[in-house]
């Protein structure tokens, strides 16, 4: 996995650019064949679903029903692969260069103007998002997070997702603290308190280059640290971001409130078993209610509060969370666009987005959803409110998949220096983010 992500890293900026040249083939279908041909465009479609569930057979098991509904519906079938999240942003861009790959895909959010750049993917003008009910059905903070300001969005939300901090309220009551931690002092003396024996105050995914992108840009947030200036150079290794990510890394070099093991995890699920488990006391994560209801674990069991904010007047911003979630694409080689906006709309309509978000614990990202009253928990009431007041959307300029890739993989070779007993400074940090620095291609 991590030579995989690091090869990716030399290559980036070279894939995005021969796909921004080729701008998508002339064929439909997979590598593997299991794309739309000529004779069954009509009534065939192959969809790439995002990893959402406990598993990825779990996702099948979600998603089939709604495509067997949407079969009946439209007399379209629909050619499901659920693609882990390590191994999706590496087939869509070689999708890009080939010119074959799905019809429909998600995406993450985070990378919608990097895809955007290439040109690979339909844009959702006026009159497409007329069809879908209007851009104001969708959730302003997710509709933002689809391409470039100024340009026609190339993808549409349907996961509405942001951070927050789960915590376990038996481990907190037996702990003798209170209530969840609101600055990061506290969060570091809760995670002491609670850390002992084979427990642990804290689960990350250290080697999982996502989460730890998401993050870096969060606390970079909270240290008043921008990640591109105005002119969309990259300052991956400013004193603010510097000091954002070694904070989060000493929550294990220094503050020993995170296992060493947790260097290792990678695969977006063994940070969420260990806080299901009862290993950790608490996890800075998106939605993991397909977990806790699979461990059948209840709202007793555990707690959700907004990710600790900076004291105010502290130079920082008020961020404790980013505007995260899935958005659906098109790409424009499909053989069968009509069928593939059909089935974009299907799986934004309200009756699906409460199906499917109830079911993920994620957020409807359109408005006419919210009449359910499955989204009126007091976590999903909780990260409505992150979402809508304290969660910031990363930048909308292409070289943002860039920023994820390569700061993403500097952390998982500090958090294993962190593991090994290496000391983390401002200087090994700021060595490592200089080097993500000069590895960014401009417009890539």
């Amino acid at each position: 996995m991590r030579i995989r992500k690091i090869g990716y890293v030399a290559v980036a900026g070279a894939l995005l650019a021969a796909a921004a040249a080729c701008g998508g083939g002339d064929t439909g279908g997979t590598a593997s064949g299991g794309g739309t041909t000529d004779s069954g465009a009509a009534k065939t479609l192959t969809y790439w679903a995002s990893n959402q569930g406990t598993s990825l057979d779990n996702d099948k098991q979600v998603l089939q029903p709604e495509l067997d509904k949407f079969e009946k519906q439209t007399g379209i079938k629909v050619n499901l692969e659920v693609v882990p999240w390590a191994d999706l942003l590496n087939r869509i861009l070689a999708a890009t260069t080939s010119g074959k790959g799905p019809d429909v895909l998600n995406i993450g959010n985070t990378w919608s103007a990097s895809l955007q750049a290439t040109g690979a993917f339909l844009p959702f003008d006026d009159k497409l998002l007329t069809d879908l009910g209007g851009k104001d059905r969708f959730l302003g903070p997710s509709l933002a997070a689809t391409g470039a300001a100024g340009k026609p969005p190339t993808a549409v939300p349907i996961y509405g997702m942001t951070y927050g901090l789960f915590y376990n309220k038996k481990m907190f009551k037996e702990a003798g603290i209170d209530k969840p931690p609101a600055t990061w002092d506290e969060l570091v003396a809760d995670g002491k308190k609670l850390t002992h024996g084979k427990q642990w105050g804290l689960a990350v995914e250290g080697a999982s280059v996502s989460e730890n992108s998401h993050h870096a840009f969060i606390f970079g947030q909270q240290h008043g640290s921008d990640l591109f200036d105005a002119s969309g150079k990259p300052q991956f290794d400013s004193p603010q971001q510097v000091a954002a990510i070694k904070q989060y890394l000493d929550l294990m070099a220094v503050d020993k409130i995170v296992n060493p093991s947790n260097a290792e995890y990678s695969n977006g699920t063994e940070a969420v078993n260990d806080f299901v488990n009862g290993k950790a006391a608490m996890l800075m994560w998106q939605s993991i209610a397909s977990q806790l209801k699979a461990a059948n674990l209840g709202d007793d069991y555990y707690g959700l509060a907004p990710i600790p904010l900076p004291a105010p007047g502290s130079g920082g911003k008020q961020v404790n969370g980013m505007v995260a979630g899935i958005n659906l694409a098109v790409f424009n080689f499909t053989k069968n666009r009509d069928g593939a906006l059909k089935f974009v709309k299907f799986m934004t309509s309200a009756e699906e987005q409460q199906i499917l978000n109830k079911t993920y614990g994620s957020l409807p990202t359109v408005q006419d959803a919210y009449n359910d009253p499955a989204f009126q928990t007091p976590t999903i009431k909780a990260f409505q409110d992150i979402l809508a007041k304290t969660a910031a959307p990363l930048p909308q300029v292409p070289e943002e998949s860039q920023f994820e890739t390569l700061v993403g993989t500097a952390m998982n070779q500090l958090w294993a220096d962190a593991a090994s007993g290496k000391p983390i400074t401002d200087e090994s940090v700021k060595a490592k983010l200089t080097q993500a620095n000069q590895q960014v291609q401009p417009g890539s």
